[in-house]
């Protein structure tokens, strides 16, 4: 079985578009950088180690330092998918972080965002 283009895809060539999409909101790579943070246990030095190394998507959470446990509590449907029901891991950590990058774009408070 041939995987999805996501998961070979560069983690360094969306991480922009993230942060391009929370600027466009008047929202900034620092929260960007924080949901990445909270939802992979990534410190800031290894995140941006991941970036200059460009691993694929599957490497970036194969290699998560620890994933965090309320990221059960993220609901909701992205790109018409809704989070939840999303039965493969992999895709479902990704829609994850989409949800959260999202939400980040829509104005929503950090301390919701971050499901505290």
């Amino acid at each position: 079985m041939t995987k999805h283009r996501i998961y070979t895809m560069s983690f360094a060539k969306v991480y922009p578009l993230y942060v391009a999409k929370a600027e466009k909101k008047d929202r900034t790579k620092a929260e960007v950088d924080k949901i990445i943070r909270w939802l992979t246990g990534y410190s800031p030095q290894k995140l941006n180690g991941q970036i200059k190394k460009q691993v694929d998507f599957e490497t970036f959470f194969a290699e998560a330092p620890k994933l965090n446990p309320s990221r059960a509590l993220i609901k909701g449907v992205v790109c018409g998918v809704r989070v939840e029901e999303v039965e493969e891991p992999l895709m479902r950590e990704i829609r994850y972080l989409d949800k959260l990058i999202d939400e980040l774009a829509r104005g929503k408070a950090m301390e919701k965002i971050l499901r505290q």
